[in-house]
């Protein structure tokens, strides 16, 4: 960040470009490491329930027998 920072400063694309490209890279392997680790906090038996429709997987589709249709007008 520091060295985009400074890069930046110079008005140089030439120079902000490669910075910028570190702090992609960069984001791409912590986002990856956050996904990993938020797929093992997940992970066992509570995965696989999800994964294959396990109890909770159609709540959304049952329970709720008080929709209503209703109409609006747009003012």
């Amino acid at each position: 960040m520091a060295e985009l920072k400074k890069a930046y400063e110079t008005k140089e694309v030439e120079t902000i470009q490669p910075a910028l490209d570190k702090i992609n890279e960069a984001w791409k392997v912590a986002s990856e490491e956050m996904y990993k680790a938020q797929a093992e906090g997940q992970g066992g038996a509570q995965g696989a329930q999800g994964a294959a429709g396990g109890p909770g997987a159609d709540q959304g589709a049952q329970g709720n027998d008080d929709v209503e249709d209703v109409d609006f007008e747009e003012v």
